[in-house]
């Protein structure tokens, strides 16, 4: 990826003490991001300081989750914010830990790296009920944000959007993060109207590709080895911002957690984010 394009990843890390544990900090450093959001740290500030607070000399900012070893999101950047935003719904789902913003404001413009993940409803009819209110939650709080400022939202959105995005799709259309539902939502989302207007950046370079997208597989069976998977992390953009939006790669040379990081490179040098200095 060309060196002076902004690299921003996300990464489902699927706890952040096991993703160490398989090298993950020496491919950050390798790979050298600009600013990488990951989600499911499955841990505390406790377990985070002195330990995981940086990685590969980034510092990280965080939303963990009350319950212990569960959810939890972050974001490590090479530049200082001017605001970081915990949390978006007070009433129910920051108690998950499911939402961190850093802001990097000027008198210019106002920009905003969003980390967040979606919950998961495969547990049960309650739990797809709370995903559905996360959705619309989601949504009114994305529309109020696009109305103020730019951003991207990386994260695990635990939803697969179209036929392309899983190996599977026929056998999954009733199955959470497939149904037609879920997927109305982000049709919503993505549609060139007042109620959507968001960008999926990936296929926004991609748009064809199918068994290359997938960037989650299910640790039954085989279906890594034989590449049964699902798309469901995203790079979900402004439009403005998604123009910027040049390459993209999912990494798949190495297994981190059962997720892959994904990676985009975006032109912000009119943007001037300024690298903190070492």
């Amino acid at each position: 990826m060309d060196s002076s394009l902004f690299k921003l990843t996300s990464l489902n890390l699927n706890g952040i003490r096991s993703a160490a544990s398989k090298g993950v900090e020496d491919w950050i450093a390798a790979t050298g991001p600009d600013c990488i959001c990951v989600q499911e740290v499955k841990a505390q500030a406790v377990d985070i300081e002195g330990k995981f607070d940086t990685l590969a000399g980034m510092p990280g900012v965080f939303h963990f989750a009350q319950k212990k070893g569960y959810s939890g999101v972050g974001i490590y950047s090479r530049h200082e914010p001017s605001d970081v935003i915990v949390g978006f719904d007070p009433e129910e789902f920051d108690a998950e830990g499911r939402y961190v913003e850093a802001r990097f404001d000027t008198p210019a413009r106002k920009l905003s790296i969003i980390s967040s993940y979606f919950p998961s409803g495969s547990s049960g009819e309650d739990r797809q009920a709370a995903k559905f209110r996360f959705l619309a939650k989601m949504h009114s709080h994305l529309m109020r944000l696009k109305g103020e400022r730019e951003f991207v939202l990386c994260g695990d959105i635990n939803i697969a959007h179209r036929k392309e995005d899983l190996k599977n799709w026929r056998s999954n259309q009733k199955n959470s993060g497939f149904t037609p539902e879920e997927r109305a939502w982000m049709d919503m989302l993505l549609a060139d109207t007042d109620t959507g207007g968001i960008k999926d950046v990936y296929r926004c370079l991609q748009p064809d590709t199918t068994d290359t997208c997938y960037t989650w597989w299910s640790n039954r069976g085989q279906a890594y080895a034989n590449n049964v998977g699902w798309r469901l992390d995203y790079h979900l953009a402004t439009p403005a911002l998604a123009a910027l939006a040049r390459a993209e790669s999912i990494y798949k040379g190495e297994k981190f957690s059962d997720h892959a990081p994904v990676t985009v490179g975006y032109d912000l040098r009119n943007l001037c984010i300024t690298r903190i200095q070492a």
